[in-house]
């Protein structure tokens, strides 16, 4: 299933139904009362939380959503019938902006939360409702009330507790693949990940919680360049960042690229797209620690980002070398 996280969508409630004119014809009754009945109530457009669901596709290929008119008042007092409404399951995190005027309208961050996004209008009285001691013969009927409608941009941001973030080939996918069942797309080549992946972990100690595999940063992703600056808004409701560092990355010159530079331009990248994100509590894991010779090698890049004040840990997807720690170190955060 094709992962979408933005979508435009016009909605529009149900209308309400007119009231009825009628009078009553009844044989030896020459001047029948009133009876017009009332119209019903439009259908109201209702959005809810689904954690079922996960993409917004749905929503490009059909942009608009109706809910039901409510139908007209009959003779004999008879009411219309009420609109149905329409509910709109939409994915956990999906935030909802009125294209008028950009506002947030709602962000349907709890599971199976409503939000009436667009009320079904009101129907229409029919003359029985108007009859008096002066108007005994009321002509007057209401028509319905327009429903409510809108034009509305959603706009999805996972709702995950740990994201793992760093450059691409880091190993982010790797890692979910083997702390949880998730099963992303794993290549040697970059951007292998080119949508967000969730997975469930489920530590020895503690409640289990959810982890983002987030597509790899590069340095210019806040400014469009890579995969980055798309997927960089999901990692704005995690609670702890886990930072992926590959010691054997190289730049595009073949030079290798330093463990500690790369912690900060990453760093950079969520500092110029939040100004909280650089300052979200972070693990930094050092990665592919089975290509090192011996452990001398990963004891001293632990060395130097602890002198830094940084968590972190030394792991290998490859092996299950430090995963255990690193889930723990996650829980710890989660809890």
């Amino acid at each position: 299933m094709k992962f979408i996280d933005e979508a435009t969508i016009t909605v529009k409630a149900g209308h309400g139904g007119a009231g009825c004119r009628s009078f009553r014809r009844e044989k030896f009754i020459p001047f029948g009362g009133p009876d017009g009945g009332d119209g019903g109530d439009g259908g109201s457009v209702i959005l809810i939380a689904d954690p079922n669901v996960h993409t917004l596709l749905d929503f490009r290929f059909q942009p608009l959503w109706e809910a039901q008119d409510g139908a007209p008042g009959q003779g004999s007092q008879r009411s219309g019938k009420d609109g149905e409404d329409l509910l709109i399951k939409l994915p956990l995190g999906t935030q909802v902006f009125d294209q008028a005027n950009s506002e947030l309208v709602c962000d349907l961050v709890e599971p199976e939360k409503h939000i009436v996004l667009s009320k079904g209008g009101m129907g229409g009285k029919g003359n029985t409702f108007f009859k008096s001691a002066t108007n005994q013969v009321p002509e007057h009927t209401q028509p319905g009330r327009e429903g409510g409608s809108g034009s509305y941009l959603l706009s999805l941001k996972l709702v995950a507790d740990v994201g793992l973030i760093g450059f691409p080939n880091a190993g982010k996918s790797t890692l979910i693949s083997r702390i949880s069942a998730a099963r992303p797309k794993i290549a040697d080549y970059p951007f292998t990940t080119l949508t967000p992946n969730l997975g469930v972990v489920r530590p020895k100690s503690g409640r289990s919680f959810v982890v983002a595999d987030i597509p790899g940063l590069i340095p210019g992703a806040h400014e469009g360049k890579g995969l980055g600056i798309k997927f960089l808004k999901h990692v704005e409701r995690t609670k702890v960042l886990v930072h992926l560092i590959d010691p054997s990355m190289v730049a595009s010159n073949g030079e290798p690229i330093d463990p500690l530079d790369a912690y900060h331009q990453i760093n950079a990248e969520l500092n110029a797209f939040a100004d909280d994100l650089a300052q979200r509590p972070q693990i930094v894991a050092i990665a592919k620690i089975d290509l090192f010779a011996d452990d001398a090698e990963a004891q001293r890049l632990l060395d130097i980002f602890r002198g830094q004040n940084i968590e972190c840990c030394a792991i290998s997807s490859a092996t299950g070398k430090g995963l255990g720690e690193l889930v723990e170190m996650m829980a710890k955060h989660i809890s």
